[in-house]
Formats: structure tokens, sequence, C-alpha cells
């Protein structure tokens, strides 16, 4: 269970009036206590939605009413340890099973992509997988490995959702060759100062199977459109 949701049901010094069942609709007419109860279970409710998700809520303000009123518990505590580990379990089952189908459904969308773009005219697919377009030709130095550059990028997935952009920041970013996925280093490399290129990182070159955070899927293609600034050998 959620350790935001954990820590508000175990908040003390509450007053009991505040987990009193109202008669009527909460409004902005309501007595300060209702106000408040409603707001505290409002934000609980908002802040921990998805670990709410399958939860009886009408057993939730039972405990919530049970405890504020310091009233013996209808589960001892052995009961409700175990109430809440098989819970833990089901929702994590259930998320696992979530996150493979996902996965699998990101692995066939990319594919599909990556053959399909493989076939445009001005793409060119290295031996690694990664594909790219060179928008401009650039005219100084190529980056290696060991390489600091300033560049500016935009990435984005497949279907034009950007999730980072120094270019919409109007700021470059200076950063070693090897900080970056794979993919990126890669096409970097293939890139000469003052050069523009769109890369095609597929899955493997980019965060895999993990992904990165909420933005980024396990199993997804990135697009980078990249400004090679300069480069420090």
């Amino acid at each position: 269970m959620n350790k935001t949701l954990i820590a508000a049901l175990t908040v003390t010094g509450l007053s009991s009036s505040l987990w009193a069942a109202s008669p009527t609709a909460v409004n902005p007419q309501s007595s300060l206590s209702e106000q408040a109860g409603y707001s505290f279970g409002y934000l609980l409710g908002k802040n921990n939605s998805e670990a709410l998700q399958g939860i009886n809520l009408e057993s939730l303000i039972q405990g919530l009413t049970a405890a504020s009123r310091n009233q013996q518990p209808a589960l001892s505590e052995e009961q409700m340890g175990k109430a809440l580990s098989s819970y833990k379990k089901q929702a994590e089952a259930k998320e696992f099973l979530e996150l493979k189908q996902q996965t699998e459904k990101n692995t066939q969308i990319s594919q599909t992509f990556l053959e399909n773009n493989a076939k445009q005219p001005q793409v060119i697919t290295t031996k690694t997988g990664l594909q790219y377009i060179t928008l401009q030709a650039g005219q100084g130095i190529s980056p290696q490995p060991t390489s600091t550059v300033t560049i500016n990028y935009e990435g984005r997935l497949i279907d034009g959702t950007v999730f980072d952009s120094s270019i919409a920041r109007q700021q470059p970013v200076t950063l070693q060759v090897g900080d970056v996925v794979t993919g990126l280093a890669q096409g970097l490399l293939l890139m000469k100062e003052g050069g523009k290129a769109r890369f095609f990182v597929p899955p493997q070159l980019g965060y895999g199977t993990i992904g990165a955070g909420d933005a980024i899927q396990p199993n997804s293609t990135l697009i980078f459109d990249v400004e090679l600034v300069k480069v420090d050998q």
C-alpha cells in the first residue's frame, strides 16, 4: 500500500467530530468541522487515488472513525497485517500484468514503426539498429566517445509526446557523450559540429524494458532532434 496513505491513516490527535458522518452534503455553508473533514478526505483520496483503487471506501471510513474515537478495532493487528499484505500482493500482481501487457504492446508498436520508417528514402539504418536523417550537414569536427559536447535537442515519443526539450527552454545543454542513452551517443558520433540530425532510437538503444519514469514506457522508441553546437575534445 502507498506509504503516503499508510502515514495518513496513522495520524493521531484528530478530533472525533472530524470523522462524524454529515447528514447532508458538504457545502460552503457547512460547519467548519464538516468542511475540514471533507477537505481532509478529499485530499487523502486525491493524493492516494491509485492506492485506493479496489479499496472498499465504506470500510475505510469505518476504520478511520473507529481509530479516531479510540474504539476497539473490528480486526486484530494480525488480521489487519495479513489483509494489507494480501491486498498489496494482489495489487502488485495486477500492476505487473498490466506492465507486461503494455510492454508487449509497445514492442509491437516500436517494431512496426521502425520497419516502416526504415523504408523512407532519407532514413539511414546503422548496424546497431539506430536510424537517422541528416537535417543539416555540419562543417566542424566530430565528437569522440569521451568528448564533451554542447547540443540543442528535443526528445519525443513516436506519438509526438515531448518528454524533454532544451529547444523549448531555449538553453543548449553541455554534457559528455557517454552520459546519454546508447542510441543518442551513437548518433552524436556520426555528426559534425554545426550539424543537425533526427535520430530514431529503438528500445534496446534507449531505456529498454525498464523505461524512464511516467513519461517513457518500457520498450518505447525515442526520437531525438539534435543540433551539435560545439565539440570540446
